[in-house]
């Protein structure tokens, strides 16, 4: 029993069997190939988990690897050069679908082929930045998950006033890609009578000078609006949040772990989102289903996380409702 690999192709031995629930449309002989790019640090422990999250979900659907299934991992090392070079490897390789994470990762892989299937394992608000044609039908080679940041931007504001019933000037961390969000937050700034002072940041290199800007802007709180980029960061946030003194609010619960105040998104655990249901998407596509006709899917379920430690830190005290309505408060 035998295995021989013809650039991303592995054919099987004669009478070598594959496992009956996965790549039924697959040609006979041919075991799919399935390209995974990450703009991150392989090393990094929580890529990992997202990687293996992704592996378990193949595995819950019968994919065994290096039997049924062959994963080409690529990682940029957070190098973000890198990502159109990787992409291209996977077309050159001839992978039956690229799983992506992220704008930049996505748009890579969308520039380097039209006719390759896509996968986001994760993306902000698809539809309107024109990865998809809409979510209930995508058209084109890409599909997967979005989380719609730009109807939730709105609800960290509102969460954030409730907290601090006395907010007026609140700063944002505007990262590219995010006018939809910051339109919906502007929305909401209006109605809760609160100012914005916005500030972009396109790198790490940014976040200190946003910081002192917020500063100086005398920011009572700061609202960060989601990016891949700022996910990335939390850690690095939180701690000039907290060198700031500044009240604030991520989506990812990792900022709030990270000593940031309040998180509120999609809950991490829910195996229905995320790199692990990215897993389904390549299965309907191994299985003959087009990217264009299959629905891009939302988070369900959504999680408030509070750090009750950085509220005591800040001076805070933290109304009994919304620590009663928080998921997990971290003490």
């Amino acid at each position: 029993m035998w295995l021989r690999t013809v650039g991303c192709m592995v054919m099987l031995a004669p009478g070598m069997l594959v496992a009956p629930l996965a790549a039924e449309a697959q040609s006979p002989g041919k075991v799919p190939c399935v390209g995974f790019l990450r703009h991150s640090r392989q090393a990094d422990e929580p890529r990992q988990r997202r990687l293996e999250e992704f592996r378990q979900g193949l595995r819950d659907l019968g994919y065994v690897e290096g039997q049924n299934i062959v994963l080409e991992v690529r990682y940029t090392e957070e190098h973000p050069d890198r990502l159109a070079e990787l992409a291209a490897e996977f077309v050159r390789l001839k992978v039956d679908v690229i799983v992506a994470h992220g704008g930049a990762g996505i748009r890579a892989a969308r520039e380097a082929t039209s006719t390759i299937p896509i996968v986001m394992a994760r993306m902000d608000d698809a539809d309107t930045r024109g990865f998809v044609a809409s979510l209930a039908r995508p058209g084109g080679n890409i599909t997967g998950l979005s989380f719609q940041t730009g109807e939730l931007s709105g609800k960290w504001l509102e969460l954030f006033k409730e907290a601090l019933p006395s907010l007026s000037q609140v700063a944002v961390l505007l990262p590219e890609g995010a006018e939809n969000q910051r339109r919906t937050l502007e929305q909401a700034a209006h109605a809760l009578g609160v100012h914005l002072h916005l500030f972009a940041v396109r790198s790490p290199d940014d976040f200190h000078g946003a910081f002192a800007a917020a500063h100086t802007a005398q920011a009572e709180g700061l609202v960060i609006l989601g990016s891949l980029l700022l996910t990335n960061h939390a850690p690095q946030l939180a701690a000039l949040a907290a060198q700031h003194q500044l009240p604030a609010i991520y989506y990812h619960r990792r900022f709030a772990e990270a000593g940031g105040l309040m998180a509120y998104g999609p809950k991490e655990s829910d195996p229905s989102w995320g790199f692990q249901r990215a897993a389904v998407f390549v299965d309907k596509i191994l299985k003959g289903a087009k990217p264009a006709d299959l629905p891009v899917e939302q988070p369900m379920k959504f999680e408030l996380v509070i750090n009750l430690k950085t509220a005591k830190a800040l001076g805070l005290t933290m109304p009994p409702a919304l620590l009663f309505r928080a998921d997990e408060v971290l003490q």
